[in-house]
């Protein structure tokens, strides 16, 4: 299809493209034109053209699932009547997006746009927090009140529903806004035109603060299988409701989030190649600074105990194993943990327990892990005389077991103890964590080898 479209660009032929438009969804027809605008295959005019072939309600759903370069060169080439009615056919929700994404001065372009009500809506998201259920929140849902008659409420919805994000679920409010209750559409379809919306709502309303946490939002829609979850003030009175499509951006951006700092990178808001070879390197090059200034604690260790490796050089070919041993335990420990801590399977509540869990796997795998170990060990070493497999093998085989214990503790505890100081428990995943334990299983090692070698420092 993308090369059909770009064949018809070059041959002139728009009536031939908008005949393909208009048999694909909106999503398809934005990663059309962005291609065309990402691979520089198309220029700005002609991307502005293809826009403009699109009829206007299919054009602002189009808008939406374009990234922010891609939107702010069409508004740039829109004139003042076709930014309205862009800006018209937006979701509020999705206008606070785009000037949250765009510069000041095409931000002061989509407000003259907006009507003075949008405007005010504009301004009143904008002031929660950022991250919380205000903020991503749209105001344009379906209220009724609790005297209206079934037949009531579905000429309302008829008459309002193409103007609004979702009419699947209708909110029942007081004269003031309180929440009282929901419905579904299927509710209102099969009850009796003449029953009271107050008599067949559902009372138990599952709502979140204007202050909650996103990713707490998020969370309830996998929980509870929503399509729209009602966002209440502390008096708990409705001001807008978020959807199940701004909890799936919620959910990918936390992902990729986490992902990042679990590989010691600052997360960037911009893809990977719209983001600069700069900006890469100064999203990385801090972490990478603090984890190999702390590795050269293991060093110093190494270096206290140069008596121990002159007396048995062999030690020192163990460290290796040790260390990457211990590393890949603590990165399965805290990545699980994490993981848990993000479904809501752990709790800081559940320290002691996720500890002593921990520690039983931890004593299961060190076991099977130190016993292999000892039988490579006198294996390899079985026919050198020069070498005391039997104590090299005890020496490391111990030092395995010990390693395993320590990296799996400390890849449970530091995930949730950075929970304990608010911060994000995917900071201690796998890079911090396999430094920790380098240092830590390096001394345990050599203390060790002090006592089976009978070595004097």
């Amino acid at each position: 299809m993308y090369e059909i479209v770009r064949q018809a660009v070059e041959e002139r032929d728009f009536k031939r493209v908008k005949d393909i438009f208009s048999h694909l969804e909106e999503a398809d027809i934005a990663d059309l034109i962005q291609g065309f605008h990402d691979n520089q295959e198309v220029d700005a005019k002609d991307i502005s053209l293809l826009f403009r072939l699109l009829p206007k309600d299919t054009a602002a759903e189009v808008f939406t699932h374009m990234d922010s370069d891609m939107k702010e060169l069409l508004i740039n080439s829109f004139t003042d009547t076709e930014l309205e009615d862009v800006v018209d056919n937006l979701f509020i929700d999705d206008t606070v997006d785009l000037i949250e994404e765009m510069p000041a001065n095409v931000v002061q372009r989509i407000l003259h746009a907006s009507d003075s009500q949008s405007r005010r809506l504009i301004n009143m998201i904008l002031k929660y927090p950022e991250d919380s259920a205000g903020s991503i929140m749209t105001t344009e849902y379906v209220y009724v009140f609790k005297e209206m008659t079934v037949k009531d409420t579905l000429e309302k919805i008829r008459s309002l529903g193409m103007v609004k994000e979702t009419v699947y679920t209708i909110y029942v409010t007081s004269q003031h806004r309180r929440l009282l209750g929901v419905l579904s559409i299927l509710d209102l379809l099969t009850a009796d035109d003449d029953e009271i919306v107050g008599d067949i709502m559902d009372t138990d309303v599952i709502t979140a603060l204007t202050t909650e946490d996103q990713e707490n939002v998020a969370a309830m829609f996998a929980k509870y299988d929503y399509v729209a979850l009602p966002v209440v003030d502390n008096e708990n009175r409705i001001v807008g409701i978020v959807t199940f499509d701004d909890a799936m951006d919620v959910v990918e951006e936390e992902a990729t989030e986490d992902i990042a700092h679990m590989a010691a990178v600052s997360p960037s808001e911009e893809s990977y190649f719209k983001t600069s070879v700069f900006t890469h390197a100064k999203n990385r090059i801090v972490w990478l600074l603090v984890l190999m200034l702390s590795s050269t604690v293991s060093s110093v260790i190494i270096g206290h105990y140069e008596a121990a490796f002159a007396a048995v050089p062999l030690l020192v070919a163990s460290i290796p194993t040790l260390t990457g041993t211990g590393g890949n335990c603590g990165s399965q420990a805290s990545t699980i943990v994490i993981r848990a801590m993000s479904l809501g399977e752990i709790q800081l509540k559940d320290f002691f327990k996720v500890m002593f869990k921990e520690f039983r796997i931890s004593l299961l795998v060190s076991v099977i892990l130190g016993t292999v170990n000892f039988f490579r060990i006198y294996i390899q070493y079985y026919n050198d005389p020069t070498v005391d497999q039997m104590r090299l093998a005890i020496c490391v085989s111990l030092a395995i077991v010990a390693a395993v214990i320590m990296s799996k503790l400390i890849g449970c505890i530091l995930p949730m103890a950075a929970k304990a100081v608010h911060l994000d428990p995917a900071l201690m995943a796998a890079p911090l964590i396999s430094t920790i334990v380098d240092a830590s299983t390096t001394l345990v090692f050599f203390n060790i080898a002090l006592v089976v070698f009978n070595i004097s420092m």
